[in-house]
């Protein structure tokens, strides 16, 4: 299979196997840090450093996943780290794809036609910071609580608990936006 191989060529330091695996990826990496950053460049040094750390902790990767779910997550954090480190705000996607799940809460995620993705996307960067990480990691990226509180590190319950408020804050901004109420 390509992907071991090509993986096992990058643990042994072969930089023309590194090269094909950076341009493989690059692309796909660099929108997911630049849906948390505000900045093209800031992205552009996230990706980097996440490479630099793939590669260098490429004894880590298990296979347990794939490689670019692997990468997805370092990026992730290394965005999220640049984020706290710099005490900016998490920029709301460009993309119009929001995940709703919880299939017992389906109804209380309807949001009416007059509600623009763009208007999703500055409610969303309204929230309070520990409700915008949860919220996009959940919601946007895909992930579940487990994955969510190993990224975060912080506990399940917390998760779902941070989840839960940043839904009904959320709701509650997209009502103000739908009568016309600045929030």
């Amino acid at each position: 299979m390509f992907q071991v191989d090509i993986i096992e060529q990058c643990k042994q330091n072969n930089r023309k196997a590194q090269l094909q695996v950076y341009n493989q990826y690059c692309n796909g990496m660099y929108v997911v840090a630049k849906r948390f950053l505000n900045d093209a460049a800031d992205a552009e040094d996230v990706v980097q450093e996440a490479f630099i750390k793939a590669f260098s902790k490429l004894d880590q990767y298990k296979a347990e996943v794939t490689f670019g779910a692997w990468l997805k997550r370092i990026v992730i954090n290394k965005s999220i780290d640049f984020l706290k480190s710099k005490k900016q705000h998490l920029v709301a996607l460009d993309e119009v794809h929001l995940k709703i799940v919880d299939a017992t809460n389906d109804d209380k995620w309807l949001v009416d036609d007059a509600i623009t993705i763009n208007d999703v996307k500055e409610a969303i960067s309204k929230l309070p910071e520990t409700y915008q990480y949860v919220v996009m990691l959940y919601l946007i990226e895909g992930y579940d609580h487990q994955e969510i509180s190993e990224i975060l590190n912080i506990t399940e319950v917390a998760s779902r608990t941070q989840l839960s408020r940043g839904r009904v804050k959320l709701q509650e901004l997209l009502k103000l936006k739908k009568n016309g109420t600045r929030y």
